[in-house]
C-alpha cells in the first residue's frame, strides 16, 4: 500500500506534468494514478491537492463521482461482472456467485488477503456475447461454468493478466447486416479531401440537404448545431465526439471504435474545418478503455498521413488534433453538458440549460458535441453529398441506423437499416421468435409489445440511440423493469433532490413487489413518483427512470398482479424483520421477541 515514504513522487510528477498541471485534467490525472497505484491512497490525493493547487476535498468528491476510481484498496485483481439484463438473462448472477464461492470472498468487498474484489457493474457494452466482466479493465466475454473456474484458478495463482489465455480476451464485432456505413469502402483522406475541394461553407450546405440528425436517440439536426457553434463568439472552438456510450444494450459504438474509427475521426476534422476548431476530444467510456492504445494509434497514423495536426492536407491553417479522454464509470457523463463537466475534471453533473453547449461548452467555449456514427456519417457526406444520403431512409429521418440487437434472438449483434425498418423485420433477421417484447433504446427507451411490432424505427415513430433488446416468452417483464430501475438508481449523479431519492424509491417498490409484500397502493405509487421525477428532475435520466416500469405496467400488467399478495396497504417497512439481528444478538426467537404483522 503506497505511503509518503513510498510513494513514487517522481513518477507522479510525471503524470502532472504531462497534463499540464491544470486542474481540468484532473480525472485523467486521477486515472493514470490509478493504474500505477492499483487505487488512489491519501499520499496520493495530498500530493496532488499540492501540485494542482486545489482542495483535497475536490480531489476526493471527484474520485467517489465516478465508479471506476477507488479511494480504497480493491485487490491486484478487480473482476467486474456486467449486470445488465441480458446478461442476467444467460446466467450471469449464478456465475459470479460461482466466482466468489471459488475465491471465498463477499460480492462487493475485498478478500482477506488483498488480492482480489468482486462486483456487479452496469452495462459493459457487449450485451452480443454475454455473459461479460471485465478484470482489471480488459473485457472477457462469453462467460461460462468452466471459464469462470479457470479464472479463479488462475487469480489463485497470480497469475499475470498478461499470461492469462488469449481467446479469454477476444471479442468479436458480430457485423449482421450492412448498409451504407457499414458497407464503404471508406479511405483514409477521401472525406476531407472532398471538403477541401468543396469548401466549409458548401460541405455544411451539403450536411444540410443530407438532413442528418444526431444518432444519440434526441435526433437534433447536425447542420443546425454545427451552424450555430461556428457562428458563437468565443476565444476557441471545440469539437467533442461523445463515445460514451452507456445506455444497457447499447454496443454499437465499441464497432465504429474498432473498425472504422478513421471515419470518425475524419468527421470530427472536418466539423472543426466548419465551425473553426483548432483542439478535439474523444470521451471513451471507462468501460473501453483497452481500446485507448488502438485508438492512440489511429490518431497517430492519420498524424502521419497529415489528416490531423498543421496544415492538414497541404491546407494552410488547416489545424487540428484530437486528444482522448478517459471516462471512469459514470452512465450520466453520456449526457453532454454533464460529459463537458467531466471533461474539465469535474463531477458529471449536469448543467442548466441555456446556455448550451454550442455557445458555452468546454471551457465556457463554443462546442459542438456529437456522437461517433453521427460523426462518421457526416463523412459519408462529405464523400457523397447531401442528396444521396437524403435519398435514404424516410422523410423526416434520412440515412441508416445501427442497432444493437441482443437477447433472445439467434444472431446477437450490429445491425444497419435505413431508417424506416420495422421492429418484425428486424425480429426475423435476427432469428428472433415467440419474442414476448423488445426494449429499444436501452433502458431509457420504450418497451414494445408484439401488437406494435408494426411500427417503425424512425424519430418520426420509435427514435432510438442503438439499443434493441429481445425478450422472448420465458422471460419476466417484472423482471426485466427491476433490473433497469436498479440502473437508475445506481447510476443516478444524486445532484437534485427528486432524481437521487426518486429513484431509491422506486428501487424500493419494485423490491418490495418482488419479495411479495406489494399491494395496489404500490402502483399507484409508481405513477405518482413518476410524475414527479419527469416534472422535477434536473436531468432525463430522472424522466425517464420511470419510462420501464409504467410501459410493463401498461402492457404486462399480469407480472405485476401475480406479485399483489395484499389487496391493501401494507408498509414497506417491516419492523419485526428490522429487529431479526437484534433477536439473534439476545439469543431470543421467542413470541414475546417478535411484533405482530402490523403492529
Amino acid at each position: 500500500m503506497p505511503d509518503t515514504a513510498v510513494l513514487d513522487i517522481a513518477y507522479l510528477d510525471a503524470i502532472v506534468e504531462r497534463h499540464g498541471r491544470d486542474a481540468n485534467n484532473l480525472l485523467q490525472i486521477l486515472v493514470e494514478a490509478q493504474e500505477r497505484y492499483g487505487y488512489l491512497p491519501p499520499a496520493v490525493v495530498d500530493a496532488l491537492a499540492a501540485r494542482l493547487a486545489i482542495p483535497r476535498v475536490k480531489i476526493e468528491g471527484v474520485a467517489e463521482f465516478y465508479s471506476f476510481l477507488h479511494l480504497q484498496p480493491h485487490g491486484t485483481y478487480r473482476v467486474l461482472f456486467s449486470d445488465n439484463i441480458t446478461d442476467h438473462m444467460l446466467g450471469s448472477g449464478a456465475l459470479m456467485k460461482q466466482l466468489c464461492h471459488e475465491l471465498w470472498v463477499e460480492p462487493g468487498k475485498l478478500s482477506e488477503d488483498g488480492l482480489v474484489s468482486v462486483n456487479a457493474t452496469s452495462c459493459t457494452g457487449m450485451c452480443d456475447q454475454a455473459p461479460a466482466m471485465l478484470v482489471n479493465g480488459l473485457p472477457i466475454a462469453n462467460l461460462s461454468a468452466p471459464r469462470v473456474e479457470n479464472i479463479a484458478e488462475l487469480i489463485r495463482k497470480r497469475v499475470p493478466l498478461a499470461d492469462w489465455p488469449a481467446e479469454y480476451f477476444r471479442i468479436e464485432n458480430h457485423i449482421r447486416r450492412k448498409d451504407v456505413l457499414l458497407n464503404s469502402a471508406f479511405q483514409p483522406g477521401s472525406a476531407l479531401a472532398a471538403l477541401l475541394a468543396r469548401g466549409g461553407a458548401q460541405t455544411l450546405d451539403e450536411i444540410k440537404l443530407s438532413r442528418l440528425r444526431g444518432r444519440g436517440g434526441a435526433g437534433f439536426s447536425t447542420a443546425a448545431k454545427w451552424e450555430a457553434c461556428r457562428a458563437a463568439a468565443g476565444e476557441q472552438h471545440y469539437v467533442v465526439c461523445n463515445a460514451d456510450e452507456g445506455e444497457p444494450g447499447t454496443f454499437k459504438d465499441r464497432v465504429l471504435l474498432t473498425s472504422y474509427a478513421e471515419m470518425m475521426i475524419e468527421g470530427m476534422t472536418l466539423c472543426a474545418h466548419i465551425i473553426g476548431a483548432r483542439q478535439g476530444f474523444i470521451y471513451l467510456r471507462g468501460e473501453y478503455r483497452y481500446l485507448l492504445d488502438h485508438l492512440q494509434q489511429v490518431l497517430q497514423r492519420c498524424r502521419e498521413q497529415n489528416l490531423l495536426g498543421q496544415d492538414i492536407l497541404g491546407s494552410a491553417g488547416f489545424d487540428f488534433d484530437i486528444t482522448i479522454h478517459l471516462g471512469a464509470g459514470a452512465y450520466i457523463c453520456g449526457e453532454e453538458s454533464a460529459l463537458i463537466e467531466s471533461l474539465e475534471g469535474k463531477r458529471g453533473t449536469p448543467r442548466n440549460r441555456p446556455p448550451f453547449p454550442v455557445t458555452h461548452g468546454y471551457l465556457n467555449q463554443p462546442t459542438v458535441v456529437n456522437n461517433v456514427e453521427t460523426f462518421a456519417a457526416a463523412s459519408l457526406i462529405a464523400l457523397n453529398g447531401g442528396a444521396w444520403y437524403a435519398d435514404i431512409g424516410t422523410p423526416a429521418s434520412s440515412g441508416t441506423k445501427l442497432l444493437s440487437v441482443s437477447g433472445d434472438c439467434e444472431s446477437p449483434g450490429i445491425y444497419e437499416y435505413p431508417f424506416g425498418v420495422t421492429v418484425e423485420q428486424v425480429l426475423a433477421d435476427c432469428g428472433a421468435s415467440h419474442t414476448q417484447a423488445v426494449q429499444i433504446s436501452g433502458a431509457a427507451g420504450k418497451c414494445i409489445a408484439p401488437a406494435e411490432f408494426g411500427r417503425r424505427i424512425a424519430f418520426e415513430d420509435i427514435p432510438t440511440a442503438g439499443a434493441f433488446m429481445v425478450f422472448d416468452q420465458r422471460r419476466d417483464m417484472f423482471e426485466v423493469a427491476r433490473n433497469f430501475v436498479h440502473f437508475f438508481a445506481h447510476e443516478s449523479c444524486g445532484f437534485c433532490t427528486p432524481c437521487r431519492v426518486g429513484t431509491s424509491l422506486l428501487k424500493n417498490m419494485m423490491d418490495k413487489l418482488a419479495h411479495g409484500h406489494g399491494s395496489p397502493y404500490d402502483l399507484t405509487e409508481i405513477e405518482q413518483l413518476d410524475q414527479l421525477l419527469l416534472s422535477m428532475s434536473h436531468c432525463g435520466l430522472g424522466h425517464s427512470a420511470c419510462n420501464p416500469v409504467l410501459d410493463t405496467i401498461a402492457k404486462f400488467r399480469p407480472a405485476y398482479d401475480r406479485r399483489l399478495a395484499h389487496r391493501e396497504y401494507v408498509p414497506a417497512f417491516n419492523l419485526d424483520r428490522a429487529l431479526t439481528q437484534a433477536r439473534q444478538m439476545t439469543g431470543r426467537n421467542d413470541a414475546g421477541a417478535h411484533l405482530g404483522e402490523y403492529e
